[in-house]
């Protein structure tokens, strides 16, 4: 098990790398987390929820993920409200005291039920641990961290983030927080994203291996740009101002209270010419080229962020520019429309119905059941989101395929569909194509449900082209494919755990004899 002394310190890259480490070894892992707080969410294969970071580990193990690697995930729609989904479909709605006091007394047999079907199917689960194991107005009822790790009978290892500061007070605090028998669960330290000089520290490694008789395992260098789903929005906080340097294309993303999926711009982010940056406030707006309303879990409470903070206004003024488009995912996507109902409450709030932005002739309306789908598809063929440039639009140019996913309770109609043009033809496994999503006949306001669109090569070129020729710019051939850069970013960041991680060590923690066939450590740090 991995836990770490706060969050953000690094335990879900370090499983993602040992995951990928174990397969390269030729066993077949597999992750697991019992319980966790995320409003980024990945759509398993039968079309349920889990946490994002575990989509990216079962990714990385090469296999299928499943509702058992995140039996209980938890959605903050408010303060003090979320949604609880149970192996990945929707239970209740809680406040934090009720789920407390009601759900956690009942969880212990969900997340040991799912944890025995992984140690039955699987070599070795790797189990991630939440926050700190260390917060004692938590660990009577825990059920992520040293609890967990007792009911598994699994050896832990504890991370630390040097970097934050004060990391042999946080490791040795959190020691003294636990109970002696979890102190003797922890079999290793790994202190993580350190920079300068390794001889410097060593004084304090020594110290800490002798105040506490357990061994560092690894000290793991700063890695930059790590390319890998993040599940937190504190991430969000290095990324105001995207890349340094100057970039061709400047895109920009909504930052409301409860963004959701905000890994919807990645591949975005990842193209040479294009800067995204994370904005809350009009000031931070600036010229961009086009406006990115992202997914959010409480639609109607950021739409009402928007008009509060001064950003509709700014928006508004910002599309009125040509050649700017303004997108929305998801929620962003009802945002975009005329009404917005919620007769069910199943926003957590006190408001049944309200305008919306008024770009485009929909009304959601959100209804009780929750729609988790995987989706595949083509760009129709005559919209100009399709085309680069006037010279291209009577041109018979091949339909561009699309994947992606859909996480949405609400239902979206169209009222006028003759003053607009439908973007997608998607189909669900197993079902009928149908269209999807809704955008002005000039392509500068569009919509879609589509979580992921953007890991369509093909299509996120062309979209980006067209943004291009809007200024004048020359179009760029096809850059990257999202799918192998993430296969090569696995690899990366297990390199670089390899490196510095005694491997030997960990199979000796973990009870498994480490593998003949098992990749040589590399002697220099990557």
């Amino acid at each position: 098990m991995l836990q770490g002394t706060a969050s953000d310190v690094g335990k879900s890259v370090i499983t993602t790398a040992l995951c990928r480490i174990f397969k390269q070894d030729g066993f077949k892992p597999a992750p697991f987390k019992s319980q966790n707080m995320a409003l980024n969410s990945y759509v398993t294969e039968d079309g349920k929820e889990i946490g994002r970071a575990q989509g990216a580990q079962a990714e990385a193990c090469g296999i299928e993920a499943t509702t058992d690697m995140n039996p209980i995930l938890i959605k903050p729609v408010r303060d003090m409200h979320s949604q609880i989904v149970v192996h990945g479909v929707p239970y209740a709605q809680m406040s934090a005291s009720d789920y407390r006091q009601h759900f956690l007394p009942e969880a212990k047999q969900t997340v040991m039920d799912a944890l025995n079907r992984l140690r039955d199917s699987y070599d070795m689960v790797l189990m991630e641990g939440a926050g700190s194991p260390a917060e004692i107005n938590l660990k009577d009822r825990d059920i992520v961290n040293m609890n967990l790790a007792g009911w598994a009978d699994a050896p832990v290892i504890l991370i630390s983030d040097i970097d934050r500061g004060g990391v042999f007070a946080s490791i040795v605090g959190t020691l003294e927080l636990l109970e002696p028998h979890e102190v003797q669960r922890v079999k290793g330290f790994i202190i993580n994203k350190f920079r300068g000089d390794l001889s410097l520290l060593q004084p304090g490694l020594d110290w800490l291996e002798e105040r506490t008789g357990i061994p560092v395992l690894a000290v793991l260098p700063y890695i930059r740009d790590i390319q890998i789903e993040a599940e937190d929005s504190v991430v969000l906080d290095s990324m105001r101002h995207g890349k340094s340097g100057k970039t061709e294309l400047d895109l920009v993303v909504i930052r409301y209270p409860r963004i959701s999926n905000f890994t919807d711009f990645d591949a975005l982010s990842r193209e040479p010419d294009v800067n995204v940056r994370y904005v809350t406030s009009p000031e931070e707006l600036g010229s961009p080229d086009a406006i990115l309303l992202p997914g959010t879990k409480d639609t109607i409470g950021d739409l009402a962020f928007l008009r509060e903070s001064g950003l509709e206004q700014a928006i508004a003024g910002q599309t009125e520019r040509e050649h700017v488009q303004l997108v929305g995912i998801c929620g962003g996507y009802q945002m975009l429309g005329r009404h917005l109902k919620d007769p069910f409450a199943v926003e957590a709030n006190q408001i049944q119905e309200t305008q919306g932005l008024g770009w485009l002739p929909l009304s959601t309306t959100f209804l009780q059941e929750k729609q988790t789908v995987r989706a595949s598809g083509r760009v129709q063929s005559h919209h100009p989101i399709r085309l680069h440039g006037e010279r291209e639009r009577n041109m018979d140019v091949a339909p561009l395929p699309i994947n992606g996913y859909e996480i949405h309770m609400g239902v979206t109609e169209c009222h006028e569909p003759e003053r607009v043009i439908s973007l997608f033809e998607i189909a669900h496994p197993g079902g009928q194509p149908f269209h999807e999503g809704w955008g002005t006949a000039d392509g500068k306001v569009w919509g879609t449900y589509l979580h992921g669109l953007f890991e369509s090569d093909q299509f996120r070129r062309s979209w980006l082209n067209g943004l291009r020729e809007g200024k004048g710019l020359a179009p760029l051939q096809e850059t990257y494919s999202a799918h192998e850069r993430k296969e090569m970013e696995f690899d990366r960041v297990a390199e670089s755990l390899r490196s510095s991680l005694d491997m030997k060590r960990v199979y000796k923690i973990m009870g498994v004899p480490a593998p003949t066939c098992a990749r040589e450590q590399s002697q220099q740090p990557i």
